[in-house]
């Protein structure tokens, strides 16, 4: 077992591999660890890599014009992240990538992450269900946010990631919510 077993395990939860192809895949992604709040993105650049979490997490999020964040995602294990608008267009982003806590990722350029998207169907695969995944997500945090109480949005949130309070700080969370601090405490004891 290295480093690239959990990345192998998720592409081949979408497509079978053989060993050419891990091959392939280990040379082409490289590891790195990241320390907490370090930033792997800042809004203003353009996103160059997409990113496969190992162990830790990170969050996606804009600032708004009183300075308090809007985080949009969090990827925790055996997840991807990227600035997808960012990496798709080549225009700067709007968005930072953060680590939230010491994390270790996989990385890969957006130039041969393309050219394995061509030329390798698991890939083509992974990057189909990225979009697939990114729009899903997107959809349902849009309504579900737009219905939901406050309370039934923090339920929704323990059900993608059930050890979130846990592992985050309430204000992370909070943001992600789009309540205040004071009102997860409250909404916690209710649990």
């Amino acid at each position: 077992m290295n480093e690239f077993s959990p990345l192998h395990l998720y592409i081949e939860n979408l497509h079978p591999l053989d060993k050419e192809v891990k091959d392939q895949i280990e040379h082409s992604f490289n590891f790195k660890k990241v320390k907490k709040n370090e930033f792997l993105l800042q809004e203003g650049e353009i996103c160059k890599f997409n990113y496969f979490v190992l162990k830790g997490s990170l969050r996606l999020f804009k600032v708004d014009p009183k300075g308090e964040e809007m985080i949009r995602y969090f990827a925790f294990e055996n997840k991807f992240a990227t600035n997808l608008t960012s990496f798709i267009t080549g225009m700067p982003s709007e968005e930072y990538i953060q680590a939230n806590e010491k994390t270790e990722l996989l990385y890969i350029p957006k130039s041969i992450f393309l050219d394995l998207v061509e030329s390798l169907p698991p890939i083509n695969r992974v990057y189909r269900n990225m979009l697939e995944n990114a729009y899903i997500t997107s959809q349902k945090r849009i309504y579900n946010f737009q219905s939901y109480s406050a309370l039934e949005r923090l339920k929704w949130l323990l059900e993608q990631y059930p050890k979130i309070l846990s592992r985050l700080p309430s204000k992370l969370i909070a943001s992600y919510l789009g309540i205040t601090p004071f009102t997860l405490s409250r909404l916690k004891a209710e649990l």
